[in-house]
């Protein structure tokens, strides 16, 4: 993607804090604006391979609700600063808040997975020079953004460099709409291509490292036992774990730490 730059918006150096940069794009995928809230820590080295983390929120969300409900640009510069992550930029992408939800996926007339398969690391690269092509790409989300996270990535495996998720829908196929303008993704239908599972299975030898969580007391649990089932019995790599919590911003801010550390380890 090329960005215009009659519609590309950054924020003011001067008004910015924690880090946090703000960005609205015209996005040709989208067919309108997109907002992106970038975490950047600061004195990255220039060496145009600095690694790019992308959390996806879930439904209901918007750009802002990783760092403003969950800390995540705190969480990810004390592990900086520990030496526990190597310096990365996180990338926290609106969907396009296109009814209630879009499931990152491309529909008929919007395409939200280019948005983020190749939008959002162009507005990456556009205002942090270190950032580029050469960059590894990590992928990350909660709920629906789960969802989309483990879609793209196992759909998109050599793209990736690692991939997480929290508290994630597993299978749109199985699920109800969630109102009357949900996408028409999101009507019941039998598409096997709705799964996350469906595509770990085609492209079980190319997946990168994969791990996703859910709490004891979330109401998607079912369906995350079921997926680490259905790769384990298939002995598809995967790292599934199960903690304390329900479906709520208090264990995402907890667990988006795991996720940071699981992609510290793949740099």
């Amino acid at each position: 993607m090329a960005i215009d730059l009659q519609t590309f918006e950054v924020s003011d150096p001067r008004f910015e804090h924690d880090h946090l940069r703000s960005v609205t794009a015209h996005s040709s995928a989208l067919g309108g604006r997109g907002d992106i809230t970038f975490f950047v820590p600061p004195e990255l080295p220039a060496d145009g391979v600095t690694p790019l983390a992308i959390l996806l929120h879930g439904s209901y969300g918007s750009h802002w609700a990783w760092s403003a409900k969950a800390g995540a640009h705190r969480t990810a510069l004390r592990l900086i600063e520990q030496g526990a992550v190597s310096p990365l930029v996180v990338a926290m992408p609106s969907d396009g808040l296109a009814g209630f939800t879009t499931a990152y996926m491309a529909h008929d007339d919007v395409d939200f997975e280019s948005w983020i398969l190749d939008e959002v690391l162009a507005c990456a690269e556009k205002i942090v020079p270190s950032v580029t092509a050469k960059s590894k790409l990590f992928i990350s989300g909660l709920s629906m953004g789960g969802f989309g996270a483990m879609h793209l990535g196992c759909k998109n495996p050599a793209r990736f460099a690692a991939i997480s998720a929290h508290s994630s829908v597993t299978d749109l196929s199985m699920r109800q709409p969630l109102g009357p303008q949900s996408p028409e993704v999101h009507r019941l239908r039998a598409d096997p291509t709705l799964s996350v599972a469906y595509w770990a299975r085609r492209h079980r030898d190319l997946l990168p490292p994969l791990r996703f969580d859910c709490g004891t007391e979330d109401y998607v649990l079912p369906e995350n036992r079921q997926l680490h089932a259905e790769l384990e019995s298939e002995g598809i790599a995967h790292t599934y774990q199960e903690f304390p919590g329900g479906h709520t911003w208090a264990y995402w801010e907890n667990h988006i730490e795991d996720t940071l550390r699981f992609f510290g380890k793949a740099m």
